[in-house]
């Protein structure tokens, strides 16, 4: 095969390094397992220049998915707790996935269902855009769950044709608004 993609026909391997000496290019193998090896006359150099320059340009596409994480006490406040959450929420609609950790001290661990009732409580609040991905379990002090985003379903629109408005008529001006003067009042002698 020529480099440009011409099909060059079975040559024997000594013809076919001498037609590579002769074009300044390297004789490459592509399909070495097929009767007869399929090779390719090309400049291998550039070659691999440009897969390396792909493999980089796909790589820089493609979003990288971080484990956020996100603590919490069973005595957490729900000032703090709405604060956490829309955190939760922030991360999970930019794409990562988030893990929840509940960590607990002395003698909370003597009331785990404090515990397990904030879980429920954030798992509820963030049904609609995550899903669970890692039940909560108890590790040592601290339950930990695993949540991902939910797969987006883009809405399909359909194209209405344009209705021919006319211009839009101008809005109208409204009045300055009067300014209430106080009237001086005399002084009170005193």
């Amino acid at each position: 095969m020529a480099e440009n993609g011409d099909q060059l026909g079975i040559v024997a391997v000594a013809d076919a390094l001498k037609m590579a000496e002769e074009q300044n290019v390297d004789l490459v193998e592509i399909a070495p397992l097929a009767v007869p090896p399929v090779c390719k006359l090309m400049d291998y150099g550039k070659f691999r220049y440009r897969e390396q320059k792909k493999a980089h340009e796909a790589k820089l596409k493609q979003k990288q998915i971080q484990v956020k994480e996100i603590k919490f006490r069973p005595g957490t406040d729900d000032g703090d707790y709405k604060i956490k959450v829309g955190k939760l929420v922030q991360f999970l609609e930019e794409g990562d996935k988030a893990k929840v950790t509940l960590r607990f001290r002395g003698r909370e661990m003597a009331h785990q269902e404090f515990g397990v009732r904030l879980l429920e409580r954030v798992k509820k609040d963030l049904e609609p855009v995550a899903i669970i991905e890692q039940f909560p379990r108890l590790e040592g002090r601290q339950m930990v769950m695993v949540l991902a985003p939910k797969k987006k379903v883009v809405p399909v629109k359909a194209k209405k044709p344009a209705a021919d408005k006319g211009p839009k008529p101008p809005k109208e001006a409204k009045p300055p608004k009067e300014e209430k003067k106080e009237e001086a009042k005399p002084a009170a002698a005193g």
